[in-house]
This record gives structure tokens, C-alpha cells and sequence, in this order.
């Protein structure tokens, strides 16, 4: 199967330091790789409601904000989430993304957890900090989602930035990006599971 990446751009900020780096580790990939960018901030998501006891679940329109970024998923075998990191985790546009799976895996038909089973979930992230570890929550939200869907891991690519084009400063961070997507990405993990087999 040609891979094919589906970009989320989660910030508050357009063509701010996350997407900058986010845009320079897509250069790297092939020219055969289709590549879908979705910003989040022109197709606004509605707040997610939790009605796994309360109703039937329906798939979203196609034609709705929430209805493309449910086809685009479905259609990506590889999701990025080029969000900043905010508070130490993700952007709250990104947690509403984020949050809509759970509804998707209640839509009778669709399988959704089945169908992510063996895709791969990365991340890119500016942060206005040069100590890197403090979006170890951020790493945290993306792993555990992609262990509980069975899908790999390729981790997330991390640059510092405050100031727009900040992010272009950070040389390490520019040299990881050409070989972030290059990478195997290995089956997700629960941190648990991970100690239980060493």
C-alpha cells in the first residue's frame, strides 16, 4: 500500500513554529507519498459529548468539518499532529480531534479501531522552552493513543520556539526533521507493557 500522510495542524498560530517544522520534515519524503494537510483552525470542530450510553452513534457527514477529518483518518496510513505544545500537552484544538475518536469507535460499521490497527500516529511540536523533556506529557498523550489502537509509534519531533520562525534557530531540530519520517515506527506501547517486558 503507497503511503499516505495526513497532516493535522492544531495551532492557534497560522504557519507558526510547529507547522515551519512540521513542513520541513515533509520536504524529506518522497515524491510519491501523498500528502494531506487539515488545519483545524479553518474546520472547527464541535465540542465532543460523551453519549456512549445515551444515544446511537451516526456517522458525520461528509460534508462537515467532522465528516473530513473522519475520512481523511481513514484514509492516512500515516497521522501527524503538528501541535504546540500547550501547557504540556497538546493544543485544546487538537484534544478535540482527538477526542472525536472515541465517537468514531461507537459508529456502528465503521471499525474504526480494527481500521487504525498498524497505521502510524507521529507528532511535531514547537515549544517555547529549550529543555525538551517538559513535552513528556505531550509524548505521552500521543503513544497511549496510538497503543490503544494498535497503530506504531514514530514518536515526535520536538523544536524549540516562542516567536514566529523561532523554530527555524533550532539547528538540531532542523537536522532531525530531515530524517524524522525516515524512520521504522514501532508498534505502540503502553508504558506498562513496556516495563513488564524488560
Amino acid at each position: 500500500m503507497s503511503r499516505r500522510f495526513l497532516f493535522v495542524l492544531g495551532s492557534a498560530r497560522a504557519e507558526g513554529n510547529t507547522e515551519l517544522l512540521a513542513r520541513r520534515a515533509a520536504e524529506q519524503l518522497p515524491d510519491e507519498v501523498e500528502q494531506r494537510w487539515i488545519d483545524l483552525s479553518e474546520q472547527p470542530l464541535p465540542d465532543f459529548e460523551d453519549l456512549r450510553h445515551d444515544s446511537d452513534h451516526v456517522r458525520p457527514s461528509s460534508d462537515t468539518p467532522l465528516g473530513l477529518l473522519l475520512d481523511a483518518t481513514l484514509a492516512a496510513t500515516d497521522i501527524v499532529i503538528a501541535s504546540p505544545v500547550y501547557w504540556y500537552s497538546v493544543s485544546a484544538q487538537t484534544k478535540r480531534f482527538l477526542d472525536h475518536w472515541s465517537g468514531w469507535l461507537r459508529i456502528p460499521g465503521l471499525d474504526f479501531k480494527a481500521r487504525m490497527a498498524g497505521r502510524t500516529l507521529w507528532g511535531v511540536a514547537a515549544l517555547a522552552d529549550e529543555e525538551l523533556s517538559v513535552a513528556d506529557p505531550y509524548a505521552g498523550t500521543l503513544r497511549n493513543s496510538a497503543a490503544y489502537l494498535e497503530m506504531r509509534f514514530g514518536g515526535v519531533l520536538l523544536g524549540s520556539g516562542s516567536k514566529p520562525g523561532d523554530v527555524l534557530n533550532d539547528t538540531g531540530a532542523l537536522t532531525r526533521a530531515k530524517t524524522f519520517f525516515a524512520e521504522e515506527a514501532p508498534l505502540a506501547r503502553f508504558p506498562h507493557e513496556t516495563a513488564h517486558a524488560a
